[in-house]
């Protein structure tokens, strides 16, 4: 993967997009709270929260009612939504390592059937907003409920939670971090300013990756960081990808992906590194199938390759792609593999039959930065470098899908482990926000009586 990153932490990367469009005094609101640390929300609960709320947050009322999602001014600026939208689609340039000719690619595309709602647009909050380190990587957002969400602002782990609508820093990695846990084997050192690149949160437990190649591991339950570490002194180690999984003895592990090529494995417990397996290219995504017993691994490559998890061995080689991939997500009935591309598309690979993809999804406008399949295997939702998320319908084929368009880099997306939720990371200096879409149920004119 590409070397630099973010000019500035608290900005967008925007993939060669000019964001400039968006003149920030314009759009500034009069609102005091609007730039409050999020300390300043300290209400428990709202008694009348429509009254109470920030103007910058936008609620599913005020949206019926008219209001941008984003809240962002349209009727104050000089041009429409529309035609901004327009312009944006003309002008955005996607970012390719391998330039190939793709005059085939959109014949193999699926044809979707546009227009379905199975995520309804519930709130928007400006209180905690996502921040990138790395154009090229956007796993920076993780739910691990529909009220629990975590994400990377600056320096900060924080924390956001959708019932009390106020936000709460979890870790500051601008500190001197040092392990609280001392096991034989383990690898642990002290590390600060760490610039966290990749992040996941699953099992009460929140792992990241930073710019230099650094791992942090911290056990949502106890004081401190369990572990921290500095994988490699590779001059280019980003940790490109993390991830939390049960191996096929339901043994907890950490995984860690890098650029030196390298993926290594460690235990959730003392963190000592039980195994390290190396690939021909930088290593920039990793996912293990349901079972524990599949490895995807994703790079600079347009070739991805499967894996067994305990070795590391390539058992398959994925061939369709046309540049390198960045993402990854397996289906919970693990028979179905998701990989995101910089080619803007998102392939379906059947494991029982790997010669060619099972389906081909095309994004709108750029690559395909992150993948996510809903725990009851329902729905897929990806999404580009910014303005688009898309939701597929697993059931119909992947035909009938779900288009969200909004305006900004996107620093990440995630389900709610009970599907309930979704989630959608915006990084934008001015319109930076957390976005929360509640699913659609059959009974959802009941809301309009709450």
């Amino acid at each position: 993967m590409a070397e630099f990153q973010n000019p500035d932490l608290e900005y967008v990367v925007d993939d060669y997009y000019d964001m400039t469009d968006f003149e920030e005094d314009s759009f500034s609101e009069t609102d005091p709270q609007r730039n409050s640390p999020v300390e300043s929300f300290d209400s428990d609960v709202e008694d009348n929260f429509e009254m109470n709320k920030p103007k910058t947050d936008t609620s599913a009322l005020e949206a019926r009612n008219g209001k941008d999602i984003q809240g962002i001014p349209w009727e104050r600026l000089n041009f429409t939504r529309d035609k901004y939208r327009e312009t944006r689609l003309e002008q955005y340039k996607n970012y390719e390592n391998l330039s190939r000719p793709r005059e085939e690619l959109e014949k193999e595309c699926k044809k979707i059937e546009k227009g379905s709602t199975f995520y309804d647009f519930q709130f928007n909050t400006r209180l905690v907003k996502s921040t990138i380190v790395h154009f090229q990587l956007r796993n920076l957002l993780w739910a691990t409920s529909k009220h629990d969400v975590y994400l990377m602002q600056n320096y900060s782990v924080m924390h956001w939670s959708s019932l009390l609508r106020r936000g709460k820093e979890v870790l500051n990695v601008a500190q001197p971090i040092v392990s609280t846990l001392k096991c034989p084997g383990s690898l642990g050192q002290s590390l600060s300013r760490v610039q966290i690149s990749t992040m996941t949160v699953k099992e009460n437990l929140m792992v990241a990756g930073g710019f230099q190649g650094e791992l942090i591991c911290k056990n949502l339950s106890q004081p401190g960081v369990a572990f921290c570490a500095k994988l490699t002194t590779d001059d280019n180690a980003i940790t490109n990808a993390v991830d939390v999984y049960h191996n096929p003895n339901g043994s907890l592990r950490v995984m860690a992906a890098n650029n030196d090529a390298e993926v290594r494995i460690f235990d959730a417990e003392n963190f000592a590194c039980l195994n390290r397996f190396t690939y021909p290219w930088s290593v920039n995504n990793t996912s293990v199938s349901p079972d524990g017993k599949l490895l995807a691994v994703l790079g600079d490559s347009a070739e991805c390759l499967l894996a067994d998890a305990q070795t590391g061995k390539v058992v398959a080689t994925l061939k369709g792609h046309l540049d390198y991939s960045f993402a990854s997500a397996w289906h919970p009935d693990g028979r179905t593999l998701a990989t995101g591309n910089q080619d803007t598309t998102c392939r379906l690979w059947d494991i029982r039959n790997l010669s060619e993809s099972q389906a081909v999804l095309k994004g709108r406008m750029g690559a395909i930065r992150a993948v996510r399949f809903s725990s009851d295997g329902r729905f897929m939702a990806m999404a580009e470098p910014a303005d688009f998320v898309h939701v597929f319908d697993t059931e119909s084929g992947y035909v009938k899908g779900q288009e969200i368009d909004l305006f900004g880099e996107i620093a990440g997306i995630s389900f709610s482990p009970d599907t309930e939720a979704l989630f959608v990371g915006i990084a934008d200096r001015t319109y930076g926000s957390l976005l929360e879409f509640n699913r659609r149920r059959c009974n959802q004119y009941l809301d309009s009586i709450i």
